[in-house]
């Protein structure tokens, strides 16, 4: 790997003007969609109910492709989705192919409340509006696929809608370019969805999606032993290879913004150059329009999504220095309650919390942990990203049996705890909690009740107070980018929403709940925990706990029910 570009003793080197002005914009947004106390970031004044967007994306014309419903009752357990080696490689075919989908992208349930039904998805979303889409450029399969080509995941359908074919000249160049028994992963993100209900904050939304899904793909892969990496070289080649420039494609609908590419498969050391990849040649399908009229559009939006387009590919950060799987979890976890696919399947966001529950202070610990990567970073599912962490967590610590109520820190990278703690005002604690894991770099701040305080930052949202603890994910941000460039903004929201990807499903693991909150103040915030510069921002919040369960609702299964295994 590469020397880490992130060195505290030496200034990055300047910008050129292009992306200095990239940067600009996007410090400038940030600013901009901050919640205060006296004022919410621009939204609709409004719910235009009339205009709500679509919540599944079909290309007409495209044929679907059904795949196998995967037979239920699975019994891999669910803490060997962190062990590598654990589980071994399935060949890729369809049935493989469709667990996998469904582990990551696929529905759960639905819900049903007078007359009314909405789906929930295996990733979670920001008021469950998914502006995430999924792709897939697959080879070709036996007796299933013909040829290489690239696919839309339907999860309404459990499908796949070919958009494009390879011709056999390409089919051939691609086959030579990536490693059998693999395939590649696309996301998108269609803003729209998001702006409907939260404005100009859509785009902080869409990003944190983005880090859930790609929490949700790198753990599906987990499950069928394969492995999942971020394609650095992506961003040039992603908008064609996808098909996101094709005009007469999405005339009259709404368009869909490149995330990311990644490499799925057996062996991901490294993951394959995109640069000589030919796109397909033989397209087809044209893009649903998702809401009738746009009542309001938000132009701030596309700007800082032109601005985040990476303009230079990511390096490999060294990965030495974090703590080994034992200094984490004493002793290693090798057993649980749950099975992947139940705590996958069966995740859900908490509507509330009921102000009394406490959780063990091991559960409390194992949680933190997972959000910590191990050794070499090679354990899932810190190995899919290529940067060290930059997202660390403030706590407010509420309901921890055995632990001090009050404010924490967890940092995530060993390396920098000195400059967070430098960055925080003088006077705090800093003093670990009896029993953490030598390999947890928690401390208390300040002890005494928080609740009000986090409900209070938390939009005045009471769940912040009333769950077992609440979290602040404070991202090393101005630094980060300056030293790797506007498009880091995006890599920031999507390491903050794969941690909370992990604090859904390990809040699951220990028969809690958890709620991500994107909803918050962030000046207050950052004033909590003395941060006074803008080097540290808050990008996302979180709450666990145990759930006031809406009986109102009704529960329907996602797909008609499939054989049992």
């Amino acid at each position: 790997m590469t020397r880490s570009a992130r060195q505290d003793e030496a200034p990055p080197p300047a910008p050129p003007p292009d992306e200095a002005a990239a940067e600009l914009t996007v410090v400038a947004y940030h600013e901009r969609t901050k919640h205060h106390f006296h004022r919410y970031a621009a939204s609709s004044p409004r719910m235009d109910w009339a205009t709500q967007p679509n919540p599944f994306r079909r290309f007409d014309g495209a044929p679907l492709l059904p795949l196998p419903l995967p037979a239920e009752g699975r019994s891999l357990p669910y803490w060997q989705l962190y062990v590598p080696g654990v589980v071994a490689p399935a060949p890729l075919e369809a049935g493989s192919l469709s667990l996998f989908l469904r582990l990551a992208l696929s529905l759960t349930a639905w819900k049903s409340f007078q007359g009314t039904r909405w789906a929930l998805r295996a990733n979670p979303s920001s008021g469950n509006l998914h502006p995430t889409e999924g792709y897939l450029l697959l080879p070709p399969l036996n007796g299933v696929l013909d040829r290489a080509a690239l696919h839309h995941y339907a999860p309404q359908e459990h499908g796949l809608e070919c958009r494009a074919e390879f011709d056999p000249a390409a089919g051939a160049a691609l086959a030579q370019a990536l490693p059998a028994g693999g395939f590649l992963v696309g996301l998108t993100s269609i803003h729209w969805r998001e702006a409907w209900k939260y404005g100009e904050r859509a785009f902080r939304y869409s990003q944190l999606d983005t880090g859930h899904a790609l929490g949700a793909l790198r753990l599906a892969a987990a499950a069928l032993g394969w492995g999942l990496r971020l394609a650095g070289d992506g961003a040039g080649l992603g908008p064609r290879l996808l098909g996101l420039d094709r005009d007469a494609d999405f005339a009259g609908a709404e368009r869909e913004d490149f995330e990311l590419l990644a490499w799925v498969g057996p062996r991901v050391d490294t993951c394959p150059s995109l640069g000589g990849l030919p796109p397909p040649s033989i397209w087809q399908g044209r893009a649903n329009r998702l809401s009738p009229r746009h009542t309001f559009d938000w132009p701030v939006i596309d700007e800082v999504a032109a601005a985040s387009a990476p303009m230079r590919a990511a390096g490999d950060e060294d990965a030495c220095g974090f703590p080994a799987e034992e200094a984490l979890f004493d002793p290693p976890v090798r057993e649980g309650r749950l099975s992947a696919e139940r705590a996958i399947l069966g995740r859900r966001s908490a509507v509330a919390m009921d102000g009394a529950t406490p959780i063990p202070a091991a559960a409390f610990f194992r949680m933190l942990a997972r959000l910590v990567p191990q050794g070499d970073r090679s354990a899932p599912p810190w190995d899919a990203l290529s940067w060290r962490p930059r997202i660390h967590l403030g706590l407010f610590v509420h309901r921890v049996e055995g632990i001090e109520p009050g404010l924490y820190a967890l940092v995530r990278d060993p390396s920098q705890t000195a400059r967070l703690r430098s960055a925080m005002r003088p006077g705090l604690r800093w003093q670990r909690p009896p029993g953490c894991p030598p390999g947890l770099d928690l401390y208390l701040l300040e002890a005494g009740d928080c609740r009000a305080k986090a409900a209070t930052v938390a939009c005045r949202q009471e769940i912040a107070g009333d769950g077992a603890f609440s979290v602040a994910m404070l991202a090393d941000y101005l630094q980060s980018i300056a030293a790797r460039g506007a498009g880091f903004y995006r890599h920031l929201f999507w390491e903050a929403g794969l941690v909370g990807q992990l604090l859904y499903l390990e809040a699951e693991e220990a028969g809690v709940r958890g709620t991500g909150i994107g909803c918050f103040f962030d000046d207050p915030v950052h004033e909590v925990f003395g941060l006074a510069s803008r080097d540290w921002q808050c990008f996302y919040a979180f709450t666990v706990g145990a759930p006031v369960e809406d009986t109102r609702l009704s529960t329907l299964p996602a797909y008609p029910a499939p054989p049992q295994a």
